[in-house]
């Protein structure tokens, strides 16, 4: 058995398992599952005040990889650190280095990248080992810490000034905003007419082709030159009177380029075009790809790293590509030189591939018996782009001709398109989004310029414009690109962020901006407008690949934007709810009252329907409340109650419990939420309960009180739920005995020994003193008491189990 050389830490266990089968038992392979290490989920894990201090912790799902990695490094002294080949991968190798380090000295730590994992490349990775990439690692901290101060400081704001809302995010806010501002445009759409004219003209031959009318007397025709079709027939009669003939005639060879191999956005954007995937399924099933599928019985991955903003390939892969072109499908698809692309991204990591096969000679009909249904699809759709990117170009004759009258005042304009050579698209034809329209195809018979034609008759056809089109999962993406939001690695968990806060709907693969959605961007847009602004997002986005390149330092962007955030912060926090009501209705009184009359009070008549906030959200009530409670939520129909959703209470100075009003099926209840560290207190029951059980409890770190029947939930607050917290509790005491006071199924009670009498609701039961609770008791006690009717016993038989049971069920006084 050879001797172990060391260590490698990857993310994940199946690119462990096959990384180690690459390597031949010479190293030990183990997966880290991700991150290891996050800041901690609590105030102050950023901290400007002590230069940008950074509290981590250990995730959920560390803590058993993290004691197998510490077990196996304690005993090796090399220990490579082999995650993703991105600055996630980096921050990720980074985290584990910090942690090993901190726990043993004297270890040789040492960071390998491969690009595709293939027997090949993790090989000579292995033999040319560097450190950790600290600028790489400065823009993540920079990146992290920029997102946790944003979310940390922004939502508090949000919850309290816009109840419902969940939370507010440096790039998930801007996202949001695109969403809601589509729809707004949707919404405010007034299709406008307008009509095309054509002339359907024949030669002398009689071959018969259209043209569309460009100028009429004398004047362009533009898009809604002409808008009625009394215009556009009048324009008929006119022309169908005159003779035409070529008056100008241009040939052309034209060529058609192929796209570029794919990007992790573009082949977010095609999945979702050609295949129907959302963006985490695209991502979930290429992560599969790349880390190794079983074909032939050999691991290997099929396709090169995922997370890649750069459009390069490799010397290798071109080499492989240009003799497979010209072997399958002949010398004249495969171009004189090598196809090199430029990626528009900005700051792109060019050092890195795009995303391909890690061989095109592994066509997708050789492997796909080894593939699930989802990733066929999406390696055939990788490697046909790849392939297609480095396949000479398509070839068109493309003919314009003039046709006018003898004035030269009225023209008609016609375009041909002939293929005459396929070249990629005989492989692949990039999809398009919705809105977008197809290029030109018709063909033109053999025309010479003054050659006459006749105009057999004008054709007049109406349109409409048409609104802008829904945001999918693929424009979104390329939308987002175009403005230098976010990074590859972010779009997918950033859609999915927006659907999990219930900010929108994804319908038909369409999103859609929930009333959430929209109450926070018009919050947003309203009170802190330069942190949700397109440019200003883009521009963090750039200087955080200025930190990786070198050019800024971390702290020093941090500084400059803390200072001016946390100065618009303030203002922010002595807003009034009357002050955001107002903001909000002026921005969206449109889709909240789609006419005047909606705004009058369907129940008193009188009064007038707003928007109002509450612990439980956004809704719509009536403005003579208390007289009238009239109201509804925003977008259910008149009567229905508006949705409730938790509300934060505030947190318990004792033990850092967060506390809030929750509803579930059986009513409203408060919850508190306790820190890893501590634990929900244990609840006081009677000695004698639960003897000999052992009891279970299923989270200790959770801890939930049903709220008192008839308690009014506006007015709760965090004094009243610390009270309630503290149930039971002893206010006293009679004869030597406790007096408890409690809430149970049937209301709040004063609890003696074994004497329990109710608390009316017309006394606040959490400050009952000891007075009222003793004179509660005593007449409790002082009440005759109804005679109870002895259940007789059973007698012993021999029964089955299941008429033991049935005879315990028996109500008493029907004993068998």
């Amino acid at each position: 058995m050879k001797e172990q050389e060391g260590i490698i830490i990857v993310e994940s266990p199946a690119k462990a398992t096959t990384i180690e089968l690459y390597l031949g038992g010479r190293y030990t392979v183990l997966a880290s599952y991700g991150h290891v290490r996050d800041l901690v989920n609590k105030t102050g894990s950023v901290d400007p005040e002590r230069d940008f201090a950074m509290l981590w912790g250990p995730t959920d799902k560390s803590r058993k990889p993290l004691d197998a990695i510490f077990k196996a490094t304690k005993g090796s002294s090399n220990i490579f650190l082999a995650t993703d080949p991105d600055r996630e991968g980096e921050a990720i190798a980074w985290h584990i280095s910090e942690l090993i380090t901190d726990k043993y000295k004297n270890k040789t730590i040492q960071r390998v990248v491969f690009y595709e994992i293939t027997k090949n490349a993790v090989t000579k990775a292995m033999e040319v080992p560097r450190q950790i990439d600290n600028l790489l690692v400065d823009a993540y901290l920079a990146r992290r810490a920029l997102d946790y101060l944003v979310g940390y400081s922004l939502s508090p704001i949000l919850w309290q000034k816009l109840p419902g809302a969940r939370s507010a995010g440096r790039v998930q806010s801007v996202a949001l905003r695109l969403i809601v501002e589509r729809e707004q445009a949707i919404e405010a759409f007034n299709p406008q007419e307008y009509w095309t004219l054509k002339g359907e003209f024949s030669t002398e031959k009689k071959e018969v082709f259209q043209a569309l009318l460009v100028r009429y007397d004398g004047k362009k025709i533009e898009k809604f030159s002409v808008t009625e079709e009394k215009q556009a027939r009048a324009f008929c009669k006119d022309l169908q009177a005159l003779r035409y003939a070529v008056s100008h005639l241009e040939k052309k060879q034209v060529r058609r380029y192929p796209a570029p191999p794919f990007t992790t956005s573009t082949l977010q954007q095609e999945a979702s075009r050609k295949l129907g995937f959302g963006a985490s399924r695209t991502m979930r099933t290429a992560q599969r790809l790349y880390e190794g599928i079983s074909v032939h019985g050999e691991q290997t991955g099929l396709i090169t790293y995922m997370r890649t903003d750069s459009v390069n390939l490799s010397q290798d892969a071109l080499a492989e590509m240009r003799p497979f072109i010209e072997k399958t499908y002949g010398p004249s698809y495969v171009p004189e030189t090598a196809r090199l692309y430029k990626t528009k991204a900005k700051n792109a990591q060019e050092a890195h591939e795009a995303i391909r096969p890690t061989s095109i000679l592994r066509r997708p009909e050789d492997v796909s018996s080894f593939l699930d249904g989802d990733q066929n699809a999406l390696y055939e759709l990788i490697w046909k782009r790849a392939l297609a990117s480095q396949m000479e170009s398509a070839v068109f004759d493309q003919v314009t001709a003039d046709i006018a009258d003898s004035s030269g005042k009225n023209v008609f304009h016609a375009v041909g398109t002939t293929q005459i050579f396929d070249g990629f698209l005989r492989l692949y034809q990039e999809g398009k989004d919705e809105g977008e329209e197809d290029e030109e195809t018709s063909r033109l018979p053999v025309l010479q310029e003054r050659d006459a034609v006749d105009l057999i008759k004008p054709l007049a056809d109406q349109h409409f414009t048409q609104q802008p089109p829904r945001f999918t999962e693929a424009s979104l993406v390329k939308n987002l690109e175009e403005l230098g939001i976010g990074r590859p690695s972010t779009y997918a968990p950033l859609m999915q962020v927006l659907q999990d806060r219930e900010y929108v709907t994804l319908t038909k693969r369409q999103f859609h901006p929930s009333d959430r959605g929209r109450l926070v961007t018009a919050f947003l847009t309203s009170f802190c407008e330069k942190y949700v602004e397109y440019d200003f997002t883009a521009h963090m986005e750039e200087e955080l690949d200025d930190i990786a390149s070198g050019t800024l330092k971390w702290k020093a962007v941090m500084n400059t934007f803390w200072k001016d955030f946390s100065a618009a912060l303030d203002p922010m926090k002595s807003i009034s709810i009357m002050d955001v009501i107002e903001k909000l209705e002026s921005i969206l009184g449109s889709y909240l009252f789609k006419t005047e009359e909606e705004r009058t009070c369907s129940k008193c008549q009188e009064g007038r329907m707003g928007l109002r906030l509450s612990k439980f959200g956004a809704f719509l009530g009536c403005n003579h409340y208390p007289e009238c409670q009239n109201r509804r939520a925003i977008t259910l129909e008149e009567g229905a109650a508006p949705t409730f959703e938790p509300v934060d209470l505030g947190v318990d100075p004792t033990d850092s419990a967060k506390i809030s009003l929750r509803r579930g099926p059986y009513g409203f209840y408060i919850q508190f939420d306790f820190p890893e560290s501590e634990a929900a207190p244990a609840p006081v029951t009677p000695k004698s309960a639960g003897k000999g059980k052992k009891k279970t409890k299923k989270n200790q770190n959770v801890k939930r009180v049903s709220l008192p029947q008839g308690m009014d939930i506006a007015t709760l607050d965090l004094g009243t739920a610390l009270a309630l917290k503290a149930l039971p509790k002893t206010i006293g005491e009679k004869d030597g005995q406790p007096l408890h006071v409690n809430s149970g199924r049937f209301g709040p009670y004063v609890k003696w020994g074994n004497v329990f009498a109710s608390i009316p609701k017309s006394m606040d039961f959490l400050t009952l003193s000891e007075e009222t609770a003793t004179q509660l008791i005593e007449a409790k006690v002082a009440r005759p008491q109804r005679p109870r009717v002895k259940t007789p016993k059973l007698k012993a038989n021999k029964t089955t189990s299941k008429s033991k049971t049935a005879a315990k069920k028996k109500r008493p006084g029907h004993a068998s």
